[in-house]
């Protein structure tokens, strides 16, 4: 496997250097990262299922995509690029809002991230790249949300973070996707 790198940054956002991805995971340094919420004309946010073999939260259930820009990458066109590598689809993005958080994660892991959150919107069913995604799913918000009450330990650390933490600014969203 290549080795990746994600960006290190301040939290204004502000590069400060670069670093091997496992590592940035291993020390729990700011990053640099993005978000893709995709919605359809319903209103319905699309979700991915992680593969089982992913070197964390395997099998638990997140937005449609979301991964590191690489250095000298923007943010859009890394996003368009993870889109169309892990589901196999292309959609009309927009840039949202961003946030930082830090949550541990299995294997030692701590994901500490600076997140640009992308919305897009597209009424397509992805195809799906197996080795990244087990399962998609399309989901009301407000489904989601009851699911996410009922059953929390079936989602994404950093999905959970995202979603309580703007819910407000999903709903407008998924209203105007409409």
């Amino acid at each position: 496997m290549q080795e990746e790198y994600v960006v290190l940054v301040n939290e204004d956002d502000r590069e400060i250097g670069q670093l091997e991805k496992m590592e940035a995971h291993r020390l729990g340094l700011l990053h640099r990262a993005f978000s893709v919420i995709l919605f359809n004309n319903k209103g319905e946010l699309l979700l991915q299922q992680r593969a089982a073999h992913k070197y964390h939260s395997p099998l638990l259930w997140t937005n449609a995509c979301c991964s590191h820009p690489r250095p000298e990458e923007s943010v859009l066109n890394a996003a368009e690029r993870r889109l169309q590598e892990e589901m196999g689809m292309s959609a009309k993005m927009q840039y949202a809002f961003h946030f930082i958080y830090k949550a541990k994660l299995d294997q030692g892991l701590t994901e500490h991230e600076l997140d640009h959150v992308v919305f897009a919107y597209a009424d397509e069913d992805p195809k799906i790249n197996t080795d990244e995604v087990e399962a998609y799913k399309w989901i009301s918000l407000s489904d989601l949300l009851q699911d996410l009450e009922n059953y929390p330990h079936a989602y994404t650390a950093w999905f959970k973070i995202l979603l309580n933490q703007n819910v407000e600014a999903l709903t407008k969203a998924a209203y105007e996707s409409v």
